[in-house]
């Protein structure tokens, strides 16, 4: 049997008003800002994690870019995927942003760019456009973003775009665009990945889901003449024990009120996609306790737009859960926990050490 290649393991930073020590219990200290994400960010740094995300909403936390910006020369090796709302952009300006907060990144050891990118399907605040035309307007970001990136001239007449103008000025450490991350489940997003991206992101399900949409993605892209990589992001609790662990996920929905939980779920834009029907499908599937396969707990979802799923158990279950991915083709992991600077710390004592992994390359 052939080994796996080393994998991504990636954290999270709870730009968007998403950190509890109860879910749907605020605390003031948890809340979004630059201290507190920061903080995060240099524990995930401090912890040996390979990337982390900087998620993006247009009602929720704070601005993604500016931070991305802020935080990047405090960095010495961890890379950033810094997730943008295509709605909001304006293609050519983004790639200069983009270039920009790769060089203040700087290279890594072998002389790559340390800036990835989570692209997000996103309508325009205020204006709603139908899935068709939005993931074809995403369609046409990913390839005006990757010529400019490259260095390349660029004319394009698209149906959203018709632009022709010169690479910026300033391009990325290597002079490559960055990793393209992006994810969702509906047919047109599954199409839009298959033509665009780098790297599937997937929310958590059962094997056998993950798998299926594994060879769905891979076939899709053969289609266009391309393979794609797989990512997943998940939520994880691991402790000492299993039974600590389960403890640790119980107590954490201790204070959740259903009602509380519902209009949290609502707050997000995405709330009603194909991925979130995805999540409370699996959540509902799941048996009384929560648990819709063996370590992998659906409560996050009660109080969680998007990924609602933890990976849950001692440093054996928690590293076999993810081993299990790796052989079915996962090559990123993008994890968190609540709250997320101690979950971090949890993650990268217990289970980190015993992961070959590294940054995801070209």
């Amino acid at each position: 049997m052939t080994a796996n290649p080393p994998c991504e393991i990636s954290w999270f930073s709870a730009l968007c008003d998403d950190d509890y020590a109860f879910l749907g219990q605020p605390d003031a200290k948890l809340k979004s800002s630059w201290e507190h994400c920061r903080d995060i960010v240099m524990q995930a740094e401090t912890g040996g994690f390979d990337n982390i995300l900087l998620p993006s909403g247009y009602q929720l936390g704070i601005d993604t870019t500016a931070f991305a910006a802020a935080i990047a020369p405090m960095l010495r090796r961890m890379a950033l995927l810094m997730a943008v709302r295509i709605g909001e952009s304006w293609p050519p300006q983004l790639a200069r942003q983009i270039a920009t907060i790769d060089r203040l990144l700087g290279a890594n050891s072998s002389g790559k760019g340390r800036l990835t990118v989570n692209i997000i399907s996103s309508d325009l605040p205020g204006e709603t456009l139908a899935s068709a035309p939005r993931y074809a307007r995403t369609v046409e970001a990913m390839h005006i973003l990757k010529t400019l990136l490259n260095g390349e001239s660029l004319d394009h007449d698209g149906e959203f775009w018709k632009l022709k103008v010169d690479p910026p000025r300033i391009g990325t450490v290597d002079g490559k665009a960055p990793l393209l991350y992006f994810g969702g489940l509906s047919p047109d997003a599954r199409d839009a990945a298959a033509k665009g991206c780098d790297v599937f992101l997937m929310w958590p399900d059962k094997q056998e889901t993950v798998a299926a949409i594994i060879a769905d993605m891979t076939a899709r892209a053969a289609a266009h003449g391309r393979t794609l990589k797989f990512g997943y992001r998940a939520h994880v609790i691991v402790r000492d024990t299993e039974a600590e662990a389960r403890t640790a996920a119980t107590r954490l929905l201790s204070k959740l009120d259903a009602a509380e939980g519902a209009a949290i779920r609502a707050k997000s834009l995405d709330s009603t996609s194909t991925g979130v029907a995805a999540q409370a499908a699996l959540r509902d599937g799941a048996a009384d306790d929560g648990y819709a396969e063996a370590n992998l707990w659906t409560g996050v979802g009660r109080a969680r737009s998007g990924c609602g799923a933890a990976i849950v158990g001692d440093p054996d279950q928690v590293l076999a859960k993810i081993n299990a991915y790796r052989d079915m083709g996962i090559e990123a992991f993008i994890l968190s926990g609540y709250p997320h600077a101690a979950e971090a710390d949890l993650f990268a004592r217990h289970v980190l050490p015993n992961i070959d992994h590294a940054a995801l390359t070209r």
